[in-house]
């Protein structure tokens, strides 16, 4: 199924979020609700929400002011004003200047389901519907969206693919989504060529007759009869003997295979989707492997990027896998303080998206507190620690850190926070705002 819409809501009526929130979430929508405009402008990026929806009238940045940030920032993302009938002049000027529309408190129910279904259309979500087959790639990086704009072209044909990258760039979730795209209706069935034994690998791939060797009782139905009309990857080739590749290389020419100890074939139709971070041109000089199986394996080639190349995504990676940390252990979701992410985003990567998300979980289990410091990242990272930091800094670290355990301790409220800090609501907003700490990720969710 395709992802839900993404609604950012935005108010600073902590009462009037939670209801709008939860009405929302029965609507089958995901949502993201947020005490201030600072906190939607962060959270953009990470959140990447199909539709705002936004008070009008709020301390510090209000409705408007916001209205025009995110014109600038995400030109196109529609945004519905919510507003009480005293500001309905001011309303009619933002939807001129731009927002799609403005809803009245208390809001009407089928107003406010009929305005969603508008703005979905006009912003049309690419995951919603015609793209689900690369709803599980986390992107904005043009290398990225150069990649699945080639798998998009290629999807629908039957021609093998060979999908070459560093180890950890994603060269299974690329093959995914090929198989995704191509409306074939077998499954997905995944081999790993260095995982299995090569004394094993062939009986695997292709299956075996009962009584074919020792221990074989019954008739195996190997890989290629499991994807039976649908696609066959077969990750890290470069590692297969040069004798079963003479065996793969047999039955994709005749698309048949016999199963080990049968004395029959049996017709298949498998796409190949196949993988290496090898330079198998230099396996072919040194008759490693087939140069005629590496044609046929290589008749659409799809070259990934290094996360060294695609680093603006580095901010949406670690929010994916963060939200998923959270889903799986059902704990509170935890995110990564800014000067937190500019460690990550310098860093060299040699183990990719892999060795990222590694680094995230590693993080998001030692971190004692709900926003991941620089500290437990450069740690995580092997780096040293950092000098002696400056007068500013130090205060700059200490209030920081003040906020953090503040909204800790009040699960993001910050009227109760601002009162335990002696300071009004509007300077603590500021505060929040300065030092780049969002109450919304200590709500309990």
């Amino acid at each position: 199924m395709s992802r839900p819409a993404r609604i950012l809501v935005v108010d600073d009526d902590t009462s009037f979020l939670r209801l709008l929130t939860l009405r929302l979430d029965s609507e089958g929508y995901e949502t993201e609700p947020v005490e201030s405009a600072d906190a939607a402008i962060r959270a953009i990026t990470r959140f990447n929400p199909d539709l705002v929806i936004t008070d009008l009238r709020m301390d510090g940045m209000d409705g408007i002011d916001l209205l025009g940030e995110l014109q600038r920032r995400r030109p196109g993302l529609p945004v519905v004003l919510l507003t009480a009938h005293g500001t309905i002049p001011e309303a009619v000027r933002a939807t001129q200047t731009g927002a799609f529309a403005f809803l009245t408190k208390p809001i009407d129910n089928q107003e406010l389901r009929e305005k969603i279904r508008e703005a979905l259309k006009v912003s049309a979500p690419s995951s919603l519907d015609d793209d689900e087959w690369r709803a599980g790639i986390v992107t904005r990086s043009p290398a990225m969206e150069q990649v699945l704009a080639t798998i998009a072209r290629i999807g629908p044909t039957d021609s093998s693919v060979l999908v070459r990258g560093e180890s950890g760039t994603g060269k299974e979730l690329a093959a995914r989504a090929i198989h995704k795209s191509s409306g074939r209706r077998g499954t997905f069935v995944a081999c790993n060529c260095a995982a299995i034994p090569t004394d094993l690998l062939e009986s695997e791939m292709f299956g075996y007759a009962r009584g074919a060797f020792t221990g074989a009782t019954r008739d195996h139905a190997g890989l290629f009869q499991q994807a039976n009309g649908g696609t066959l990857f077969l990750d890290e080739i470069g590692e297969m003997s040069t004798i079963l590749q003479a065996k793969l290389l047999r039955v994709l020419e005749d698309r048949q295979v016999r199963p080990l100890g049968s004395t029959g074939a049996i017709d298949v139709d498998v796409r190949i989707v196949s993988a290496t971070n090898k330079d198998l041109e230099e396996n072919i000089a040194g008759k490693e492997f087939r140069h005629d199986l590496f044609y046929r394996l290589n008749v659409i080639t799809l070259e990934l990027p290094r996360l060294k190349e695609r680093i603006e995504d580095i901010p949406l990676l670690v929010a994916h896998c963060l939200r998923l940390i959270s889903r799986r252990t059902g704990a509170t979701p935890k995110s990564m303080a800014p000067d937190a992410i500019g460690l990550l985003v310098t860093h060299d990567w040699p183990g990719n998206v892999r060795q990222l998300f590694n680094v995230v979980e590693q993080t998001a289990a030692l971190s004692p507190t709900a926003v991941i410091s620089a500290e437990v990242v450069r740690k995580a990272l092997g780096l040293k620690a950092s000098a002696l930091p400056s007068l500013a800094q130090a205060r700059d670290e200490f209030t920081r850190s003040y906020l953090v355990h503040l909204l800790a301790a009040t699960e993001g409220n910050v009227t109760q926070a601002a009162r335990l800090a002696q300071r009004n609501r509007t300077d603590f907003y500021k505060l929040l705002s300065r030092h780049e700490v969002d109450p919304a990720t200590f709500k309990a969710r």
